[in-house]
C-alpha cells in the first residue's frame, strides 16, 4: 500500500513539473461573449514544421469547439501562432575552489564548469484578434522543452497536451 501511494506521489509529481509554462494577457475591455466564431490568418507562419502545425490546429479546433466556438468563414475573431526555438545554457555546474591562507594572508580562486548539455525549448505565441477592431484581445505564450526527434505520436500528445493547457484560462475569469 504504501509503495503504491509513493508510485502515485511520484507520478503527480512528474505530471505538475512537465516544463510547459504558459504566461496570459488579455484586454481587461474586451467582451468575451462577443467571441464565438474563429478561423486563422491566411498567411500564418507557425515556424513549425508543416505537420506539427496540421497537429496544433486539430487540438485547437478541438479545444475551442468544446468551448462552444465555432470554425467560420466570417469569425469574430482570427487566430495568429507563431513559435521559435532556442537554446538554453545547461544549468548545472560542478563548482572547483582552491584556496590558502595563513598569517593574514588568503586568496581564492573557483570555477563553475558546466555539466551536462544545454536544453532546447520552444515558444509558441498564440494572439486572438479582434476582426472588427483589428486589434489583439488575448494572447498565450507558453513555453517548453523540445525534442526534435520525438515519434509522430509523441508530438501529438506533447501538442495536445500544450494547447489544452494553453486554452484553461480561455476565456479569462473577471
Amino acid at each position: 500500500m504504501i509503495m503504491r501511494n509513493w508510485l502515485l506521489f511520484l507520478c503527480l509529481l512528474c505530471v505538475s513539473c512537465s516544463g510547459l509554462r504558459v504566461d496570459y494577457d488579455y484586454d481587461k475591455n474586451a467582451d468575451f461573449s462577443n467571441y464565438m466564431t474563429y478561423n486563422y490568418y491566411a498567411d500564418m507562419q507557425t515556424g513549425l514544421s508543416e505537420l506539427d502545425t496540421r497537429r496544433l490546429l486539430r487540438a485547437l479546433d478541438s479545444v475551442l469547439q468544446l468551448k462552444g466556438i465555432q470554425f467560420s468563414e466570417e469569425p469574430d475573431f482570427l487566430i495568429n501562432v507563431e513559435s521559435r526555438e532556442f537554446q538554453l545554457p545547461p544549468n548545472n555546474s560542478v563548482g572547483i575552489g582552491v584556496g590558502g591562507g595563513g598569517r593574514n594572508v588568503g586568496g581564492g580562486v573557483t570555477v563553475g564548469l558546466p555539466i551536462g548539455s544545454s536544453n532546447r525549448e520552444r515558444e509558441i505565441i498564440f494572439d486572438f484578434i479582434d476582426t472588427q477592431k483589428d486589434a489583439l484581445f488575448w494572447q498565450a505564450i507558453s513555453s517548453s522543452n523540445y525534442r526534435e526527434n520525438a515519434s509522430p505520436a509523441t508530438r501529438e500528445k506533447i501538442l495536445i497536451d500544450l494547447v489544452t493547457k494553453v486554452m484553461l484560462k480561455y476565456p479569462p475569469k473577471k
